[in-house]
C-alpha cells in the first residue's frame, strides 16, 4: 500500500490534486459537489480523480450512489504515518 500511495499520490500526473481530495475527506467526509466546490476544481476533475482514488483503496464511498461521501479506506487508515509524509512532501495541510 505505501508504494501505491506514494505513486497515486506523488508519482502521477495529478497526484496534487488527489493529495488535495484525500486531505479534504479525511477532514470531513464529502461528496463529490461539495469536494468540487471546496477545492475550486471542475466537477468533472474531481470525479475523475476520485475513481482513480477509489480504484486504488485508497477512499471509498458511503450512502447511495446519488450523493455518496468519500472517506479514507480503513486500508488506508492503517498507512496514515505515509500518508502524512506524502502531505508533507506535497505541502498539503
Amino acid at each position: 500500500m505505501e508504494g501505491v500511495l506514494w505513486y497515486v499520490l506523488t508519482g502521477a500526473r495529478g497526484g496534487e490534486n488527489r493529495t488535495r481530495l484525500l486531505h479534504a475527506v479525511d477532514e470531513r467526509p464529502r461528496n463529490a459537489n461539495q469536494l468540487a466546490e471546496d477545492l475550486e476544481l471542475d466537477y468533472k476533475t474531481v470525479r475523475h480523480h476520485l475513481d482513480v482514488l477509489v480504484e486504488h483503496d485508497i477512499v471509498e464511498t458511503s450512502g447511495g450512489e446519488y450523493g455518496a461521501v468519500y472517506l479514507p479506506t480503513g486500508r488506508v487508515r492503517r498507512h496514515w504515518d505515509t500518508v502524512e509524509e506524502v502531505f508533507e512532501e506535497m505541502g498539503v495541510r
